[in-house]
C-alpha cells in the first residue's frame, strides 16, 4: 500500500485511520476489510477499492434538518457542510451483519454519539430508517478521497447535542428554503458542501423531505443508485 506521511495531520484523526472498514464489490457484497486510511488514499480508490459507508439525515420534529459543518481537523472534506451524520461500519461482528442493514444501523447509532454526542438511548438502531443505497467516488484533494456505497439512513426525533469539537466545528438545524439557500452559497463558492451531500441534495433529498410521514414508498433496498 502507498506510504503516506501523516506527521502534519490530527493526532485524533490519525489515530481513527486505524478502524478496519468493509470492503465490498459494486454490488455491495462484502469482500474483505481495510483500514480507513488505505480505503480513503485515492491511489487505492483509482484501483477500484470500495467500502461501505451510511449517511444520516436526522429531522426534529419541526422538520427541520440538522446539518454539521465538518472540523478543519478531519482529513477528508475539512470544515464542509453536511447531511447530520457520515461516516462507516466496521469490520466487527456487530457492524458487519446484514439482515436489514442492522448492522449499518448500529454503527450509524455509535457514531451519532461519537460525533454529535447523542446519547445511545435517545436514537436505537430500530428507530433509523433505512431507505436506499447510493455510489459515488469523490476525491478530497491529491491524496485523500471518497469510493463508497453509502447507506441512506432517515430519523426524525428530537435528540440532545454535545458534538465533539475535533470532530464537528459547527451544527444547525435548517428549513427546507434555507438549505436551498446554503446549496446557492456553495454554488458560488461562498461555503463549501461535501460531494455526497450535494448529490443527495440535488436528486433525492427534498422529495423524501415532503414525505417524511410516509417514507415507506421510498424504501429500495434492491437498487444502488449510481451517481
Amino acid at each position: 500500500m502507498p506510504e503516506v506521511n501523516t506527521d502534519s495531520l490530527d493526532e485524533q484523526q490519525v489515530r481513527l485511520l486505524a478502524e478496519m472498514c468493509i470492503l465490498i464489490d459494486e454490488n455491495d457484497r462484502r469482500v474483505g476489510a481495510d483500514t480507513k486510511r488505505n480505503c480513503h488514499l485515492n491511489e487505492n480508490i483509482d484501483k477500484g477499492l470500495l467500502h461501505r459507508a451510511f449517511s444520516v439525515f436526522l429531522f426534529n420534529t419541526e422538520n427541520k434538518l440538522l446539518l454539521q459543518q465538518r472540523s478543519n481537523a478531519k482529513i477528508t472534506f475539512p470544515d464542509c457542510f453536511t447531511n447530520t451524520c457520515c461516516s462507516h461500519p466496521l469490520s466487527h461482528p456487530l457492524e458487519l451483519e446484514e439482515n436489514d442493514a442492522i448492522g449499518v444501523r448500529r454503527a450509524a447509532q455509535r457514531r451519532m454519539k461519537a460525533e454529535l454526542g447523542i446519547p445511545m438511548e435517545q436514537v436505537t438502531p430500530e428507530e433509523i430508517l433505512y431507505l436506499t443505497r447510493i455510489h459515488y467516488k469523490a476525491k478530497s484533494d491529491g491524496i485523500w478521497g471518497e469510493h463508497e456505497i453509502d447507506y441512506i439512513l432517515f430519523v426524525q426525533k428530537d435528540v440532545t447535542l454535545n458534538p465533539d469539537p475535533n470532530e464537528i466545528q459547527s451544527y444547525c438545524y435548517v428549513t427546507q428554503k434555507e438549505l436551498k439557500q446554503l446549496l446557492d452559497k456553495a454554488s458560488r463558492n461562498e461555503v463549501k458542501i461535501t460531494p455526497w451531500f450535494k448529490l443527495i441534495a440535488e436528486t433525492f433529498l427534498f422529495k423524501w423531505w415532503d414525505n417524511l410521514p410516509n417514507l415507506d414508498k421510498f424504501v429500495d433496498h434492491e437498487k444502488i443508485h449510481r451517481m
